[in-house]
Parts: C-alpha cells; structure tokens; sequence
C-alpha cells in the first residue's frame, strides 16, 4: 500500500527534487541519504506517531524530540509535521529542570528520543511521572528502496514548529511557529540567498535555535540542497572538511558552497587555521574562496568588523553576509549577495514578503522615509517592528507577552511586532544596485537591544554595539561586551568588559589597561561613549548562539562600580 504525506508544500517541494539526489550526509561516517529515501522515511515516521495516538489525530498537539543533528533529526521533524503537530525540538545540552518547564509549559503530549539521547529522555520522563507518552526511535541506516508516497489532502493545517526564546532576558517563551510562515521565512531566503539543487551546505549549528533549522534545514530542503551535518564544532575537523576536496589524494569530492554561522564560529576558526599543515592551510583557503564557497553568513550576534575583514583576507576575497533575525520572526532583514551590498556594520534591507518600519523611542512616531535624521541632524534611533507572512502566531499560552509585544496597525492591514531591537536607517551611494530587486534604498543598521544595548548615559545615548565594534578592533582586546553600569550621577555609565589577547601590553610594557583603551578610542567615538569602566575578565559566557546575557554579566563584573560617587 503506498504512503501518504499531506499536501504541505515543504513536501511538494521534497517531491519534486531528483530522488537520486544527496540530501543529508553524516560527516564523520560519510553515510549519504537521497531525497527518494527521505520521503518514504518521513511518511513510514508520520504512521508510526499516528499509530502510538492510537490513531487519534495529533492536529495542533506539541511533539517534543531530544534527537542529534542527522538525517534522523530531519524526518523527525518532518514526520511530526506530516501529521500536522507542533514540532518541538529540545536541545540536548539543556540540564534535565530546564527541560521539564519546556515541557510542562508546553503542554506536550509525546517526547521522542534517538538511541543516544535515551538516558536523558528517560531521566526528563521520571520528573514528569509517566506524562507525557515515551517513544524511541530507531536509527535510519540508509539504502532503503524509495516507497511509492502519495501526498494528499490539505495543503496547511495547525502544524508547525515551537521554539523556546534563548531567556537571555527573561524565562524562556515558547514561540509558536505555524506551518505557513515556515514556509514564507523559506520560501523569502530562498529568493534573497538563491538557494538551489547546486548547494551544499555545512551545518555545525545546534538545532534548537531558528538559525540551525530554517536557514540551514528547511531552506535548503525546500530548495533540493545537500545537508552535510558536522556536530558538535570543530574548528579542526570544520578546516580539514573545508579542505579535503583541494587535497590530492581526498577522496572527498564535495566541496562547501554554504555556510551560516555565528561570529564566535569565524572567530575560532580564524584563530586555528595556522594550526593547519602548509598544505592544508592553502587547501582550507581554496575551500573558502568565492569561486568554491558561494556565500558565507554570519548571524546570531554582531559580527566585529576586524572577523569580518581577516575572513575576507584569508579566503582570498570572500565577504561575509550579514543578517538580521529572531526566533519570532526568522529572518527579517539582509545584506544582498553583491558584494557592495555587505555594507560593514549593517544588517542590510528587509528580505521579500517582510514588512519593516522604525518607531522612534524617544517621541513614539514612525520614522518616515525621509525623517532618518533629527533636526540637529542627528540619526534617529527607532524600535524595528516587522510584520508580513513570516512573523510568528503567538507566545505559546501567554497571552501577556503576546499582547504586549505586538501593536496594531493604522492602516488596518494587521498588527506590527515589536522586537525590542533599536536600529537606525542611512543611506549608503555606493549600494543598492544589484539585479536583486529587494535590496534597494536605505540599509538599517542594528544599534542593540533596547533594553540591554541603548544605554542613557549623562543625557546621551550611546549604542554598545558600537562601542564593542571599536573596541574590538583594538589589537589588545579578543572579546569586548559593554553594558549600562547603574550610576547615580550619570543614571548609567558605559561599561565594557574585555578578554585581551595574549602579550597585550600598555605604555612602558605595564599591563594594557583602562587608560590605555581611552587613549586608543579617543580618536574613534565621542567623549561620552568611551567606557567609563572597564574590566578584565578571563571569559565572556555566551550561549549556543554566541549571545551574551548582559543584565547577568554586570551583576557578576560590575557589582563594585555601580555607585553613585563618580568622578
């Protein structure tokens, strides 16, 4: 009998892809699974979760699956939309407490597990006595015959996907994804980052974050991309890949065309080519030229302006991509693929389908085209509010937060989302002339989190993403956060912490310290943004995505400098 998929068009797309094609491959083992395969797997997984519901249907249920980064992870997921549910993936690295509040707040009412992550599920399973069903997969091995599947019925339903916000400044949300706007977030980097069938992409992300699984799964599902999954990172074994296609005896065939990261990725990598043999070293280049690597992008986090250049000196031209998203949202804006369009410290134009305007945060008022600057001809900073097909459902079953963070619109064409991101628009002659159409007008550039990042120091707003940009590209200073230190007198002063690199010295060889870093930036930014304060530190904490919790951080470098006696 042949197997069903409903009509939801990341299947028609499946379906329409050379079923001889490579789909997914494991890194470390080379195993390879076709599209053909992927489809009668997917279907084969969607009967067997109906079947566990006692053939109840699942439409709208959350699915929550503890699952490594495989072809297994991809037809689970697609298996779980296949029937119309909620796919909720649940990251691995999470301790079992934070795990149980994603499932209790859920609501979910199955938890899948691969063989690997068995003793965690069954651990998670214990605390939530019994509830929610169990169920383990088993490993697809590949090299099945491709089944005849049938795909029928409707082309959306209440399918999609859950995803937990980061909690970098509250407890974490679950962020309800229909179906339909997973497919415009695609179906819109498809048009902007012109995937296709030619496109081989390397994924080192974790995959419970929007960036590891619509840019890097979805997307290139939808386009008949390969997926090769190398996980956890490894900045060796990310250069020896990169590089085996270039070597003279690898039988490694397949060379990288995409790849989408986050700084802290670049940085490693940057900071471990030299380990490499000579002959590696000059193979890992060639692997990231722009006639082999086709686009690499960065996202998650600013990228610092110094990444961005040693990328682009080392790869013999190759420029980073920069972006703009969230979990919320997928992405909302985008630099464009000519490279004049790869404005340094902009996160480029609003991608197709996607609706963008500025609020001003001081007086509340659109920012319109044209109103860019105030009438001392300074840039006005506005709150990005999105709307468009790709934008979110809801705050799963808080209602609050969902209200609070969306506005209605004047025009009675629907309710704006408001990111809580502050940014400013500015118009740069020398882009916006490239054949993509969407890539015109005036650029945005991020000036932080509105409540981490615009910090009100004396009067003056200063954005800490600039102030981090400047610091890091001193070649004393390897990682750099600033933050709004709490001040009597000034009402917050700007605060910078920051790992210096190995030898860094100040005047006459004493350790470089906060003298010297005002000196450096002297030049650089306005009096009032220099960092008042500054602190060495061993590490930044970030998290899987290279974000950094801030309100945490100046609670742990900062406690003796909030005071109310500055000088």
């Amino acid at each position: 009998m042949a197997s069903t998929l409903p009509r939801l068009p990341i299947f028609e797309a499946i379906a329409s892809h050379d079923p001889k094609s490579t789909v997914v491959v494991h890194s470390a083992s080379g195993r390879r699974f076709t599209y053909g395969e992927l489809l009668g797997d997917v279907a084969e997984a969607k009967d067997r979760l109906l079947k566990e519901a006692g053939g109840n249907a699942l439409d709208g249920q959350r699915i929550a699956f503890l699952v490594e980064n495989s072809y297994d992870y991809v037809v689970t997921l697609l298996s779980i939309l296949g029937t119309h549910s909620i796919a909720l993936p649940l990251s691995p690295a999470f301790p079992t407490h934070e795990l149980q509040y994603i499932m209790d707040q859920s609501q979910a009412s199955m938890l899948l597990s691969s063989k690997k992550f068995e003793t965690k599920a069954e651990a998670l399973k214990d605390v939530l006595e019994g509830k929610p069903r169990y169920i383990k997969l088993e490993k697809k091995l590949g090299g099945a015959d491709y089944a005849k599947v049938t795909l029928e019925g409707p082309t959306d339903g209440q399918g999609g996907m859950m995803l937990y916000t980061s909690g970098t400044t509250n407890r974490p949300k679950g962020v309800l994804i229909p179906q339909s706007a997973l497919t415009a977030q695609a179906k819109s980097l498809q048009t902007a980052w012109n995937y296709s069938s030619k496109d081989y992409l390397l994924h080192v992300l974790p995959l419970h974050h929007i960036h590891g699984t619509v840019n890097a799964i979805i997307t290139p599902l939808f386009s008949g991309s390969a997926i090769e999954f190398l996980f956890p990172f490894n900045a060796t074994a990310v250069w020896e890949r990169l590089a085996a296609p270039f070597l003279p005896d690898s039988k490694e065939k397949d060379k990288v065309t995409f790849f989408t990261v986050v700084p802290t990725i670049y940085n490693r990598l940057l900071a471990t080519h030299q380990d490499l043999s000579p002959e590696k070293q000059t193979a890992a280049r060639q692997g990231i030229s722009p006639e082999n690597m086709r686009l690499s992008i960065s996202g998650s986090a600013a990228l610092p302006t110094p990444i961005k250049k040693a990328w682009a000196d080392l790869s013999h031209g190759n420029v980073i991509l920069e972006r703009y998203g969230m979990t919320e949202v997928g992405m909302a804006l985008s630099c464009g693929l000519a490279n004049e369009d790869r404005v340094d410290g902009s996160v480029g134009w609003p991608l197709p389908s996607v609706e963008v305007r500025l609020v001003d945060t001081e007086t509340n008022e659109v920012i319109q085209p044209g109103e860019e600057l105030d009438k001392d001809g300074r840039e006005r900073d506005g709150e990005i509010q999105l709307r468009g097909p790709t934008i979110f459902k809801e705050y799963w079953r808080n209602e609050k937060a969902t209200n609070a963070e969306h506005v209605e619109g004047e025009d009675g064409k629907g309710r704006w989302f408001k990111t809580g991101d502050v940014a400013v628009r500015r118009e740069v002659p020398s882009a916006g002339h490239s054949d993509q159409e969407w890539a015109r007008g005036p650029l945005y550039f991020i000036r932080g989190r509105k409540s981490a990042d615009i910090i009100k120091t004396g009067g003056e707003k200063v954005s800490a993403l600039e102030v981090e940009r400047e610091l890091l590209s001193l070649p004393q200073v390897a990682e750099a956060a600033v933050m709004a230190v709490p001040s009597g007198k000034w009402g917050d002063k700007v605060g910078a912490a920051v790992v210096l690199r190995p030898g860094a010295e100040g005047k006459a060889g004493k350790p470089w310290g906060a003298m010297d870093m005002r000196r450096a930036l002297k030049d650089r930014l306005a009096n009032y943004k220099i960092p008042q304060v500054m602190r060495v530190v061993d590490e930044i904490p970030k998290n899987a995505m290279g974000k950094i919790n801030k309100k945490q951080l100046v609670k742990q470098v900062f406690a003796e400098d909030a005071s109310g006696d500055e000088m």
